[in-house]
């Protein structure tokens, strides 16, 4: 709980962009929305500053307790690049989870980059085709959240407002800004390598 208090919960939880209150019936609609986060805080990853989605997928799942505590309660993990054949194409899902409080499957996209409107048409497949394949009696259906490194909120509303398939966009953070008073205190990357190096000469 304190960990939750200290990375701001209360003001990330259910600030999500979503289409939940047209494509999921009430109260699925409302319980939807709030186990979504906008940011999500993924302080305990260490990834180059060019890092791809696979390096991020593969650094939360190197973390698999951190990023599940980070996801919530109700979050089980299912698989990462999780097959789809569909007519005569395979498709991979980056990560598939089921929610155990919502009874539903729930696939996550990663991207490195800003969110573009055709990555939720995309989402909007792969859920589509988890729904035809995964999904059983008793299941409500299927959700897709989005993470992206960054996101226009009017862009994000306007490319879910016609997609009928529950879909919510949410930003990721890696580190927490330092404040100014430390920053100037801390060594630049130059000044790292030049200790680094003059080490590796003293050997």
């Amino acid at each position: 709980m304190v960990h939750q208090i200290e990375n701001g919960l209360y003001k990330r939880e259910g600030k999500a962009i979503t289409n939940f209150s047209k494509a999921l019936p009430s109260p699925q609609s409302d319980l939807a929305q709030q186990i979504l986060k906008d940011p999500y805080n993924f302080d305990f990853l260490a990834l180059t500053e060019d890092f791809n989605e696979r390096e991020l997928e593969k650094g939360l799942l190197r973390h698999i307790t951190k990023f599940l505590l980070e996801l919530g309660a109700g979050f089980a993990y299912m698989g990462q690049q999780v097959p789809l054949r569909v007519g005569e194409r395979d498709f991979f899902l980056d990560l598939l989870f089921y929610h155990t409080r919502l009874h539903c499957y729930v696939v996550i996209e990663l991207k490195t980059g800003d969110f573009e409107p055709e990555h939720a048409g995309k989402l909007n497949f792969y859920i589509k085709a988890v729904d035809e394949q995964f999904r059983k009696k008793g299941d409500e259906p299927t959700i897709g959240i989005l993470l992206c490194k960054n996101r226009d909120k009017l862009v994000a509303e306007y490319a879910l407002s016609d997609i009928h398939k529950p879909i919510g966009v949410s930003e990721y953070q890696l580190t927490q800004s330092l404040p100014e008073n430390l920053k100037s205190s801390l060594p630049s990357i130059e000044e790292i390598e030049a200790v680094l190096s003059r080490e590796a000469g003293d050997e």
